[in-house]
């Protein structure tokens, strides 16, 4: 037995031809019931004739609706006082105008997938005249109308909030309605007082604009806070190596922005180079950033190690240290040059202080942290280099001129009046974060502070964890194959338990693959997104990977066969005619139809399984809604 019964809408109206003749029928009973027909025979007949005319009329109207549907929805917009009254509960997330998927919507989009959809067009005249409201798709617009046209009606969609807590992929070509998206998802995090941080590697103005009129309507100007690296001057400034609990967090930050195909040795020594350098930092009291690390990392870590062996001295024989007869001693061997370094730059002084600390302080008094430095300053130092080379260049990246004073602020530096920034003072305040990684240009550095800022973020967002100090952030990352890295995984992984609302957009899944380096990696990557829109894409790879997480449902299939054969007595002949209705599971929706999407328009799975069609309309900042006091008061 079928689950459900077969519908076929997409055909002629035949039901008008039934109408017309019940219609007829209750004419001529009228006609005929002075004279040839009992009035009261005539009345009985009438009435059934005209109540089967209306219900066969309303049936072929019903058709009409359905095949005008097919025409599509026009993109529209929305205006931001109308976008405000539909996002009244901080605890529901508006997704736009649409339906929920069902298998009788997948049967009519595999019967559409049969036929030429413009043959069921109908007139906007017959269309206005039957009382149906059609904003008709205009042929102009990118993609194709039917699909949304499965369903005649469409309702504000709405979601619960705590639904989204297990990470959002957003993916879509480009220009198919991805930036749209996160503009109402932004400014819905916003309403609901989220600490907002955005990275958008190619700085879109009109996703910039929705950001900045959000803040202003919803929280203050002063809210919004904005990076750009070929603006620096009119943005912040902010230390990624500002907020840490431990020194070695800083050194896992920085290898966190090397390629992902870097490991091994190279990757090990890298991250120790830069442990040595923040410890000897630390211990001298001094606060880490990246144009020191670059600094010691490239030149030696020789004036760390001298004046960490200076504070040594101190804490072991006073003030006076110089005067004691063997420091003394070692000092004068070292001004003599009787002492041999393989370092260059490495002064005579720190040379004796090296040999009196390697031949007479005791285990007992000796450093871990000198020790480590030791350990560097005696290492071959053209091998150092070579070990350190893909270090280096990302580091170059992140200190050259202004970016180094961009991202390692001087609070002493009177003649820069920019705010300086962390994601510690971020969080505490409210803020809303826009960074733009300016990724068109130069798209290595944009990876690069991407990648860095995810791994400051992640630190953040485990510091409070630790703490169990939860609020409530949104984190939205667009293009997430340029900047993806691991500490981004373990926020999707984990980030939810910490507060951590995660909404990533992505082109195609072999961008992410060729990122991260396989197919298996990207999906364990993507695995741990529990929710998915899907607007259009080209990508067959993509394409798959998102039919198979809507899972199948069961397609009718209705198969005539009709055979006809002669006998061998002239005239004589057989005839046949079988009819075969058969279901069979397919995919809920074919993999070539996102490829068909019109503009902000969408497929998605939320909640665990729930299938949604949605259209967003553009969002539009100019009218309504002005201030705080006029934002919040409605």
């Amino acid at each position: 037995m079928l689950a459900r019964k077969l519908e076929t809408p997409w055909r002629k109206a035949f039901e008008f031809y039934a109408a017309a003749g019940w219609l007829g029928s209750a004419c001529g009973c009228l006609a005929l019931s002075p004279g040839y027909i009992p009035n009261v025979v005539a009345a009985a007949i009438g009435t059934v004739a005209a109540t089967m005319a209306t219900w066969r009329f309303s049936q072929g109207t019903d058709i009409l609706r359905r095949r005008a549907a097919l025409s599509g929805r026009a993109m529209a917009r929305i205006s931001f006082g109308h976008f405000h009254r539909l996002t009244t509960d901080p605890d529901q997330v508006f997704l736009g105008y649409g339906f929920e998927w069902k298998p009788e919507h997948s049967q009519r989009l595999y019967e559409l997938c049969k036929v030429d959809y413009r043959d069921f067009s109908v007139s906007p005249l017959l269309v206005r005249l039957f009382g149906y409201e059609l904003d008709a798709q205009p042929d102009a617009e990118i993609g194709m109308p039917y699909v949304h046209g499965v369903e005649q009606t469409e309702k504000p969609l709405y979601r619960p909030l705590q639904n989204l807590e297990g990470g959002t992929l957003v993916v879509g070509t480009t220009q198919a309605g991805k930036g749209v998206m996160f503009s109402w998802l932004i400014a819905q995090a916003i309403r609901r007082g989220d600490i907002v941080i955005i990275l958008d590697p190619k700085n879109s103005k009109r996703l910039k604009r929705i950001v900045e009129h959000a803040c202003r309507v919803y929280r203050g100007p002063d809210t919004f806070l904005w990076f750009h690296p070929a603006f620096p001057e009119t943005g912040i400034r902010i230390d990624f190596t500002f907020n840490w609990q431990k020194p070695t967090e800083i050194a896992s930050r920085i290898q966190a922005i090397l390629p992902p195909d870097t490991a091994g040795a190279f990757s090990a020594f890298g991250w120790d180079a830069i442990n040595v350098v923040v410890q000897g930092l630390v211990d001298l009291e001094e606060r880490p950033n990246l144009v020191k690390l670059t600094r010691y990392i490239e030149g030696g870590i020789e004036p760390v190690l001298e004046e960490t062996l200076r504070r040594l001295m101190l804490q072991l024989h006073g003030t006076q240290w110089r005067q004691v007869s063997e420091v003394a001693r070692h000092l004068e061997r070292g001004h003599k040059g009787q002492i041999k370094s393989t370092s260059p730059v490495a002064t005579a002084e720190l040379l004796g202080l090296v040999e009196y600390y390697e031949r007479y302080v005791p285990i007992g008094q000796r450093e871990k942290v000198i020790d480590s430095q030791l350990r560097v300053f005696r290492h071959n130092r053209e091998h150092y280099q070579k070990i350190t080379a893909n270090l280096l260049p990302i580091l170059s990246m992140l200190t050259s001129g202004d970016l180094g004073r961009t991202l390692s602020p001087d609070p002493l530096d009177r003649d820069d009046e920019r705010p300086i920034m962390n994601f510690e003072k971020i969080e505490r305040a409210g803020h809303v974060l826009y960074m733009c990684l300016d990724s068109l240009p130069d798209s290595s550095v944009a990876s690069a502070i991407g990648a860095l800022a995810l791994a400051d973020f992640a630190a953040r967002a485990g510091m409070l964890y630790n703490l169990g100090q939860y609020r409530r952030v949104a984190l939205f990352v667009d293009e997430v194959s340029n900047v993806i890295n691991t500490p981004l995984i373990e926020i999707l992984n984990k980030g939810a338990e910490g507060g951590v609302y995660t909404t990533v957009a992505l082109q195609t899944l072999a961008d992410l693959a060729q990122r991260l380096g396989s197919e298996n990696a990207a999906r364990m990557a993507l695995g741990n997104l529990n929710n998915i829109f899907a607007f259009r894409t080209k990508d067959r790879l993509t394409q798959d990977y998102i039919v198979e997480t809507f899972g199948k449902t069961g397609i009718h299939s209705l198969r005539v066969a009709q055979t006809m054969a002669s006998d061998t007595h002239v005239g004589d002949f057989t005839a046949t005619t079988s009819t075969q209705l058969s279901e069979a599971l397919e995919e809920t929706v074919p993999a070539d139809i996102l490829g068909k999407l019109p503009n902000i328009q969408y497929f998605a799975s939320v909640s665990g399984g729930r299938l949604m069609k949605g259209r967003l309309r553009l969002l539009d900042t100019a009218p309504s809604l002005t201030s705080p006091v006029q934002g919040l008061s409605k």
